[in-house]
């Protein structure tokens, strides 16, 4: 596997854990504080978690994890 790979699924792993340390849906910029991430970073993750069903946003503009 590749370090790009790698580096990807662990910021995946990282945004998906800070969701759910929140208790609350959260914005990307709050997860960007959170993770210590780039924001690119962030927003790839997000999406990856969006195609995987894995997140959902219950408020506009929030993500949480699915249930």
């Amino acid at each position: 596997m590749t370090t790009i790979k790698v580096r990807a699924i662990m910021s995946v792993e990282k945004v998906l854990a800070a969701m759910a340390a929140a208790g609350k849906p959260v914005k990307a910029g709050e997860l960007v504080d959170a993770t210590g991430l780039d924001r690119k970073e962030v927003d790839k993750a997000m999406n990856q978690l969006k195609k995987e069903g894995k997140i959902v946003s219950p408020v506009r503009c929030a993500w949480e994890p699915a249930k």
